[in-house]
């Protein structure tokens, strides 16, 4: 083989790795993105979890990513399903709640390609680079709801039902009796709380904590038991009690007997956040209330989304008033809430 012949053949050679590696890179960069949400309990009618589900299902349509959502049902699950999550390829794992605060403390740093969002909780000390936190100020809704309780108690007395006795929730107790007090200095305001084996889904439980309040005199009480609060709902029926919920609409699930819900939108912030987490560009610990549209309540949406809400707010347009006008001192910082949660 002469010269020239030596070049075209190692030019030819050439030429065909490029295409190689040219194809592979199509190859590659054709990969479809993948997106894992954990879940911290089953999700059942838990209406909460509900929206994890549903956020990860709108990201993947709007990324053009595959989806898939683990359930988990015991601690040991949550790890299980977290270290599945990474083993199968997720570009980004989803969880929600503080149950995973310790797991993604251990497993992030392990899977540094893999990108976590926590959703409703923050790792504040120490935080793994690939970790991403949407968190909430669940205390200016709740707020929000104590000015409905206040106005509308006839005793004097009214109450909250909360999973646990844990910082985090006083988020929406203290902020409930804050909102309360604001217009009723009088009122009292007593907290029970469900604990137990399963205090965000334990219904039962939950009933029997309403029903003591109502007992001792709460004529409006404010429902924060995820699954739980159907068994409020269900005592409400029963003994006639009012009831205030949290995160979505329940008010057709007890017709008559809610005043209003708190709304956080989980799915609309787990879209948003993915993608800051995709284009490199969002920061690690981002913030939703009542400005940013993360949180909101149905006495402060528009006037046609309350009327077809069922809620008893609806009917009273001086407390919808009182609580928009709060709402927009709120929003223009005019009113300034301390975090419950960092005050404990």
């Amino acid at each position: 083989m002469n010269i020239l012949t030596k070049c075209k053949h190692a030019l030819g050679l050439l030429a065909a790795a490029a295409v190689s590696i040219s194809l592979a890179g199509a190859v590659h960069a054709a990969k479809p993105l993948k997106f894992i949400f954990v879940s911290p309990d089953a999700i059942g009618v838990n209406a909460f979890l509900k929206m994890g589900k549903t956020g990860i299902e709108a990201a993947g349509k709007k990324y053009g990513a595959e989806v898939k959502t683990f359930e988990s049902d015991s601690p040991q699950s949550r790890l299980e399903n977290v270290n599945a999550a990474v083993n199968e390829g997720a570009d980004v794992v989803v969880v929600l709640g503080f149950e995973f605060n310790d797991i993604l403390m251990d497993v992030a740093p392990t899977a540094p390609n893999t990108k976590f969002l926590i959703v409703d909780q923050c790792i504040f000390k120490d935080r793994p680079a690939n970790v991403s936190c949407a968190v909430f100020r669940e205390y200016e809704p709740s707020y929000l709801m104590g000015v409905i309780a206040g106005m509308n108690t006839k005793t004097g007395k009214i109450g909250a039902v909360s999973a646990l006795d844990i910082p985090f929730l006083h988020r929406y107790t203290d902020g409930f009796a804050m909102g309360a007090k604001s217009v009723n200095p009088k009122v009292e305001v007593d907290v029970r709380w469900v604990g137990g084996a399963n205090p965000f889904a334990d219904p039962v439980r939950a009933k029997e904590q309403a029903l003591a309040l109502h007992a001792a005199g709460a004529d409006v009480i404010f429902a924060v038991t995820a699954g739980g609060d159907f068994g409020i709902f269900e005592g409400a029926k029963q003994a006639g009690y009012k009831v205030l919920s949290v995160d979505v609409n329940h008010c057709p699930s007890a017709p008559g007997s809610i005043y209003d819900n708190t709304l956080k939108h989980v799915d609309t912030v787990i879209v948003k956040s993915i993608g800051s987490i995709l284009s490199g560009k969002g920061a690690p610990i981002v913030s939703y209330g009542l400005k940013e549209g993360g949180m909101g309540s149905l006495s402060v949406s528009s006037n046609k989304i309350l009327a077809a809400s069922q809620c008893l707010v609806a009917k009273e347009p001086k407390v919808v008033a009182k609580v928009r006008a709060v709402a927009d001192d709120i929003i223009s910082g005019k009113l300034k809430i301390a975090d419950p949660m960092f005050a404990k």
